[in-house]
């Protein structure tokens, strides 16, 4: 129990098994995430209160075991044997009882209060599987109910089961698996040698199964308790065991294999989706299936999306209206300016953004909902395995080339911390849809019939910048030992729940938009701040000043102080270089950001362009911006993502840096080709 009197719960399962669902829908938006201190596993808690009553809810990483195989397990383990909680809700999916009540084997021994929730129970019914939970339940002594944690109509069943361990301080009940044990030898000779509290809240049971499979840590603990002729017999009998973890695995699923007989009755049903799951899973076509359903994936996101950018276009064409509505009231100049050219047009700009947002999070999180996105790390995860990733991170990587903003969200999916962050850096380098509306653009304009060949450049460098970012960020982000491939099951197939889809997403959107709207204002005002004058003549802007001044360092990497401008504004939104460009080759007033950030741009741009900008520098700024910070509401997201202001900046930093880089190498290989 907490300082505050928060009787704590925390939530203990395979990945996959619904601890996020259950998290979000018991805490709401009292949640805050972090990382647990000194390691990068991400930390989630969040707090509810019921019957007056307040609970703290810590979702511990997602783990297949209690070994200390990886950091996720560490910190599982450790939180509670730290004794934090005052009772762990473990969930195992219904529809694989016999892969998911591993995490309820290795629990065994710890002395812990538990129930446990036998989730997705709708899933395993659709597949035909009834199963007496009631039973169960009286075999291993704790409560024990089926459950599903997408259904929030229907949560009595956790309640009850809550407030009956609470009350009752329920223990697993051990013996059965016990007995199993006690037929290894040298199980028995390690039990009998390990005093008490070695570890508080741990049994000998839990502590010597763990010494049988060569866990370090609990091993190292067990030789420090014990001195003289005992450490001796410890260190001979755990010497003489031979493939421990295969010995406790077999013991442990002959225990499930216990539970389940006669308690699980299934009758055969037709596997739907087995020819698409054969092609999607297949060695060779299993790629090009994925890529398919990706791409049709983010066309189909563009549907959801249109009414958010109708609203986008219908907020931004209040810009006159309103303007003429404050003139006519003698309103100050300035404060019009504000409240029109940063405000109005930040939130129509915000607006066509989370469209594509919430479209990528509803299609998406339907693949994710029904089982294929699952299918799509499995055939990806080798291929990832080569940047330091997983499988996960494919599905950020190909949403990226729609929104930035979509593959950092997408990268939530990822458990390891130190892999999200390093997806969501390599996202970066993907050029995304505003890119690939502007660059093809620009490329026509200066190099005509040569356009194909800057594109096919740039998807060149784009593969050759996510490996050396893969080198570099790589080595601080994900340790050596902790490059290894997915292990997971596979999920069954199954019926989305429409309301907790569309909770999950509108919730999402939401979560972004405010978090978004602070980052996109901020910086648009700042921005028109610079280039705001009284006169409307760009000659006394702050920014053409301080353009003029830089212009030397700028030239080294072969942009002008014009061209340069405009890659700064790029940072905010792709469109806003073309505005830049549009309104410092024309003279124009300068008094607004969110019309750069729109796009807009002047009739005769192209002939303006052609002529005041030569080819080298032109190749140099269409690299520069392409690589440049993909946006403000990207670097928004990664922050929201990542929960580290440290490592966002670390990556803004690097790609406006690289961009830059980019841009000299292009510039004088462009001199020697023009």
């Amino acid at each position: 129990m907490t300082e505050n009197g928060e009787t704590v719960i925390a939530l203990l399962g395979q990945p996959n098994s619904g601890k996020s669902t259950l998290f979000n829908a018991l805490t709401g938006l009292k949640q805050h995430v972090g990382n647990w201190p000194g390691k990068t596993v991400e930390k989630k808690e969040g707090t509810f209160e019921r019957n007056g009553k307040k609970y703290l809810v810590a979702d511990l990483p997602g783990t297949y075991s209690l070994s200390a195989n990886s950091d996720e397990e560490i910190i599982t383990r450790d939180y509670i044997a730290s004794g934090k909680a005052d009772v762990v809700c473990i969930l195992a999916d219904s529809s694989q009882l016999e892969r998911s009540l591993y995490m309820l084997a290795d629990y065994a021994g710890i002395r812990v209060p538990t129930f446990l929730l036998l989730n997705m129970s709708d899933v395993a019914l659709e597949q035909g599987k009834y199963i007496n939970a009631g039973a169960i339940s009286e075999q291993l002594k704790i409560p024990a109910v089926l459950f599903s944690a997408q259904d929030r109509k229907n949560y009595d069943a956790f309640y009850e089961a809550l407030d009956k361990t609470i009350e009752k301080k329920s223990i697993l009940d051990t013996s059965a698996l016990e007995a199993k044990y006690e037929q290894n030898e040298s199980y028995k000779i390690i039990k009998a040698l390990i005093p008490e509290n070695v570890i508080p809240g741990y049994s000998s049971t839990w502590l010597a199964i763990k010494a049988v499979e060569g866990d370090a840590p609990v091993t190292a603990k067990i030789k420090d308790a014990l001195i003289g002729e005992k450490r001796q017999q410890f260190i001979d009998a755990a010497s003489k065991i031979q493939k421990g973890m295969l010995l406790s695995g077999e013991i442990k699923f002959s225990w499930i294999d216990q539970i389940l007989k006669g308690n699980v009755a299934s009758e055969t049903k037709t596997r739907k989706l087995g020819k698409f799951d054969r092609m999607i899973t297949h060695r060779i076509w299993g790629k090009p299936v994925v890529i398919l359903t990706i791409l049709f994936g983010l066309i189909g996101s563009f549907i959801p999306a249109l009414p958010f950018m109708g609203i986008g276009t219908a907020v931004g064409a209040l810009v006159n209206p309103v303007s003429a509505a404050l003139n006519s009231i003698n309103c100050p100049a300035f404060i019009t300016a504000i409240i029109c050219d940063v405000v109005i047009n930040s939130l129509a700009f915000i607006f066509k953004m989370l469209g594509f947002v919430f479209g990528v999070t509803l299609v998406f999180g339907l693949l994710e909902e029904v089982g294929v996105m699952a299918r799509i790390s499995y055939v990806f995860d080798n291929t990832m395995s080569k940047l330091g990733l997983q499988g996960k991170s494919v599905m950020p990587f190909l949403v990226s080339f729609g929104c930035t903003m979509g593959g950092a969200a997408g990268a939530r999916v990822i458990d390891n911390w130190g892999q999200k962050v390093l997806t969501i850096a390599l996202a970066w380098a993907i050029p995304c849809g505003a890119a690939w509306s502007v660059v093809p653009m620009l490329s026509t304009v200066w190099f005509g019939a040569g356009a194909p060949l800057v594109i096919v450049a740039i998807l060149a460098v784009m593969i050759l910048h996510m490996w050396i970012t893969s080198k570099i960020f790589g080595r601080s982000l994900v340790k050596k030992e902790d490059r290894c491939g997915m292990i997971m099951e596979l999920p069954p197939y199954h019926k989305p729940k429409w309301g907790a889809l569309f909770r999950y997403v509108l919730g999402r959107t939401k979560d972004t938009f405010f978090r978004v709207l602070k980052v996109v204002l901020l910086v648009s005002f700042v921005f028109w701040l610079l280039t705001f004058t009284n006169t409307g003549s760009m000659d006394n802007s702050i920014l053409y000043r301080v353009g003029k001044v830089i212009e030397p360092v700028t030239k080294i990497f072969g942009l002008g102080w014009k061209t340069f401008m405009a890659f700064i504004a790029s940072s905010i939104g792709k469109e806003g270089a073309i505005g830049v460009l549009s309104t410092i080759f024309t003279d124009h007033s300068m008094l607004t950001v969110g019309g750069t950030v729109a796009g807009g741009a002047v009739a005769n741009i192209n002939e303006l362009l052609v002529a005041n900008v030569a080819k080298p520098e032109a190749l140099a700024f269409i690299f520069a911006i392409t690589f440049n910070m993909p946006c403000i509401v990207a670097l928004a997201a990664t922050y929201q993502e990542t929960h580290s202001a440290k490592w966002t900046a670390i990556i803004a930093v690097y790609y406006t840096l690289g961009a830059l880089i980019l841009a000299c190498i292009a510039y004088h290989i462009g001199l020697l080709i023009f």
